[in-house]
């Protein structure tokens, strides 16, 4: 006897055939996340000009300094690793997993950076001192990090990639450490530091140095577990929703050929 659909049936049956849908939706949606990518690298890009240009109007400041900023390295990352993924997402469906460690540190790095940078600003008002911040210094420290945020949490929403490994809580430690031995080395050679909390100096000597730098570092700990759990639970939801959904599709009746 043909059988016929009627009542809820009718309604996965209907639901299942609208299923390629989300599927564009989905593309869609990614390809516009890449060209939110590619406009925070472009962002980045001409906040990272306008702020070296600004420094070149000191005479005293050398151009070396300028790079040996963690910000500035962590920016210049940043504008590599937005573009290619950028790219990833207008050109194919999904990142490689490597990819989204890297954009998951990157993240961290800029988000640091900013906290960083608020620390020291006001750091430098309760000792009376002025700190002048640029507009290029606000958009650095600030937008980018925001909109990098924003970004990464868009896409841990849509749940296309593949789960960020619990090993980038340790990866993300790398570039932070390899830069603190580059700056105290050099700052030992040259007498400058990028910031106050690592000039002996100004934290009552190498113990205040060892308990900021290991504050600073359980924060990019700290940061990059919790940014990796929220992915991976997402992940997880969606493949859940996904079975689901194809479970669904496979159990719901469906219409005989010539059946009206």
């Amino acid at each position: 006897m043909p059988a016929t659909v009627t009542g809820s049936a009718a309604a996965v049956t209907s639901a299942d055939a609208a299923g390629p849908e989300p599927r564009i939706g989905t593309a869609n949606a990614r390809r516009a996340l890449g060209v939110f990518r590619l406009a925070i690298a472009v962002v980045q890009i001409v906040a990272l000009v306008a702020n070296f240009q600004y420094v070149l109007e000191f005479p005293l400041f050398a151009s070396v300094n300028f790079f040996s900023y963690f910000t500035i390295q962590s920016a210049m990352l940043a504008v590599v690793t937005l573009l290619v993924a950028g790219a990833y997402a207008l050109l194919r469906p999904v990142d490689p997993p490597l990819l989204g460690a890297f954009r998951t540190m990157v993240t961290v790095y800029l988000l640091v950076s900013g906290i960083v940078f608020a620390l020291i600003v006001v750091q430098a008002s309760t000792r009376d001192y002025r700190v002048e911040v640029p507009w290029s210094d606000t958009v650095l420290h600030f937008v980018v990090p925001l909109l990098a945020l924003v970004a990464w949490t868009v896409d841990a929403v849509m749940a296309v990639n593949p789960p960020v490994p619990w090993a980038t809580v340790g990866i993300v430690l790398v570039l932070p450490s390899a830069w603190l031995a580059y700056t105290l080395f050099r700052g030992a050679d040259v007498g400058w530091y990028p910031y106050f909390f690592l000039d002996a100096t100004q934290v009552g000597g190498y113990a205040g140095v060892a308990a900021y730098c290991v504050l600073v570092l359980l924060i990019f700990v700290v940061l990059t577990a919790l940014l990796v759990a929220v992915h991976r639970r997402l992940a997880r939801r969606a493949v859940r929703r996904r079975a689901e959904a194809g479970r669904l599709r496979a159990v719901a009746p469906r219409s005989e050929p010539g059946t009206p």
